[in-house]
C-alpha cells in the first residue's frame, strides 16, 4: 500500500526558528519570517482530539497548499515551543497572517470553522 503524502508541515525548534519566529533574536515583537500565512498546530501524539483534527488540517494543507502553510508542532518533542507560546490545552492552532498578529484557538474545531478562519484571517476574504 502507497504510503499517504503529507501536505502538514512537522516543525523541530530549529525549523520554526527559521521559518516561522525567530524568538531568540526578537524577544519584544512578532516578526513572522514566512512568505505565506501559515497555521501552526500544536498536538500531542496521545491527544484524542488532537487526532480529530489531523486529517482535517491534512485536507485543508492539500486545498490551501498554493495559500498557506500548515504547520505541526510536536507539544512533546518541542516543549520550549509550546512554552514560548504558553500552550497549557492541545490542540492549539494559531493562525499567523502576514503582518499582523497571530491569533490562537483552542480545541479541535470542524473543518468549516478552520475553513473560514482561513479565508476571513489569512486570505482575507470576505464572506
Amino acid at each position: 500500500m502507497a504510503k499517504k503524502e503529507r501536505h502538514t508541515i512537522q516543525l523541530t525548534k530549529a525549523e520554526f526558528l527559521e521559518k516561522v519566529m525567530d524568538y531568540e533574536k526578537n524577544q519584544t515583537a512578532w516578526v513572522y519570517k514566512g512568505d505565506k500565512p501559515c497555521v501552526i498546530d500544536f498536538y500531542a501524539d496521545w491527544c484524542g482530539p488532537c487526532k480529530m483534527v489531523a486529517p482535517v488540517l491534512e485536507e485543508l494543507a492539500e486545498e490551501y497548499k498554493d495559500h498557506i502553510y500548515i504547520y505541526k508542532v510536536d507539544t512533546e518533542a518541542e516543549m520550549e515551543l509550546s512554552a514560548v507560546f504558553g500552550i497549557r490545552s492541545i490542540p492549539t492552532i494559531i493562525f499567523c497572517p502576514m503582518g499582523e498578529q497571530p491569533q490562537a484557538v483552542n480545541g479541535a474545531l470542524p473543518k468549516h470553522n478552520l475553513e473560514q478562519i482561513i479565508k476571513e484571517l489569512l486570505l482575507k476574504e470576505k464572506l
